[in-house]
């Protein structure tokens, strides 16, 4: 049987701590599915969390979860009565407890009870973790699996919404890929509606089905994966989501002039603009290639799979540029490289109104 969708509302959110304003005026509307809040370290992000999960009040602003308003009209709701589950970042396991009294603390029948043993084994299949994991304890698992438990444990109650603070932030690379997609898999099976706060814009991008981008306590855009990366609101936008590289120049006629030579460009008037150029948008060729501007190559980020170049173009008016090039065909920092902009750049006024 299908659960009926929860959706969670904020608006007009603010909270301070002393005379530093977190979040300012903060509006966002979670109609389903799984959001991610992607923002740098300070941004107000585990706060705006920690606000909706009751942790903490709002100075100003309503929270509702469905037709509940649960804090901002009189008594806030407490947090046992929000029918929200919520996932730190180091999981924070029980030690004492064995993986299946972890799981079935928050349950209401009881730790011992059948309907918690049988709803261990239910959460323990949808997280996909062998039942024999049920009698192991925390420190006999991997990480990865421990912030499963995290999460078999926060389902376990059958919340409406699921909140995830930076869970997967203390994994390696290759276990963070998949716990975040055993993680998705889960959460989209028991069909409660989840907010994701993270840092890392590969990881909200290729997990959500809605990014919020905040900064300095508000949202600078909320839309789909694909429309944040390549529709931004807005220069820091592009600048946060995609490394841009942000480069002025004068616009006229679909052709900006500049440091880097003619550009086609799109998103902006005729006047001053910044461009946001991108890795990828970035290629690195022989120094006397043709239409190719000289660059000297500043620093090299070897990855394995490719690597990231920083290069200098230009002799008094110099402008920096990362392009991403391929393991086999990495320079060497301090030669001379030839590089040109591929396709049409982003611009954004450079003094908007």
């Amino acid at each position: 049987m299908t659960r009926p969708t929860v959706g969670l509302r904020v608006s007009g959110l603010t909270k301070s701590f002393g005379p530093t304003r977190v979040l300012d005026d903060v509006d966002l509307d979670v109609p389903g599915g799984i959001t991610a809040v992607l923002g740098a370290s300070g941004c107000g992000k585990t706060t705006l969390l920690r606000l909706i999960a009751g942790f903490l009040e709002p100075d100003a602003g309503t929270i509702r979860l469905g037709d509940r308003t649960v804090a901002g009209a009189g008594r806030p709701v407490p947090p046992r009565r929000r029918r929200i589950g919520y996932v730190p970042q180091e999981g924070a396991l029980f030690p004492h407890l064995d993986v299946a009294a972890n799981v079935a603390f928050g349950l209401p029948s009881g730790r011992r009870s059948a309907a918690a043993r049988r709803r261990v084994e239910e959460m323990l299949d949808l997280v996909e973790l062998p039942r024999a994991a049920a009698s192991r304890h925390p420190h006999q698992l991997s990480g990865g699996q421990q912030q499963r438990v995290a999460l078999a444990r926060a389902l376990a109650p059958r919340p409406d919404v699921v909140l995830l603070d930076e869970p997967f932030s203390s994994l390696d690379a290759a276990l963070r890929e998949e716990t975040g997609r055993a993680v998705v898999r889960a959460l989209r099976a028991s069909e409660a509606t989840a907010v994701l706060v993270t840092h890392d814009q590969g990881e909200a991008l290729s997990l959500a089905d809605l990014v919020a981008v905040m900064a300095h306590g508000r949202f600078l855009q909320v839309a789909a994966p694909t429309d944040i990366y390549l529709d931004p609101a807005g220069p820091a936008v592009a600048s946060f989501v995609g490394h841009a590289v942000l480069v002025s120049a004068e616009a006229h006629a679909g052709t900006a002039a500049g440091a880097l030579g003619p550009i086609p460009v799109r998103g902006a008037r005729d006047g001053r603009v910044l461009l946001a150029v991108r890795p990828e948008q970035v290629a690195v060729t022989a120094k006397d290639a043709p239409g190719c501007l000289t660059a000297e190559v500043v620093e090299v980020s070897f990855f394995g799979h490719d690597a990231t170049v920083r290069v200098r173009v230009g002799a008094d008016d110099q402008v920096d540029l990362t392009a991403r090039v391929p393991a086999t065909d990495v320079p060497e920092p301090g030669t001379q490289v030839g590089v040109r902009v591929v396709g049409e750049v982003l611009a954004f006024p450079e003094n908007p109104r």
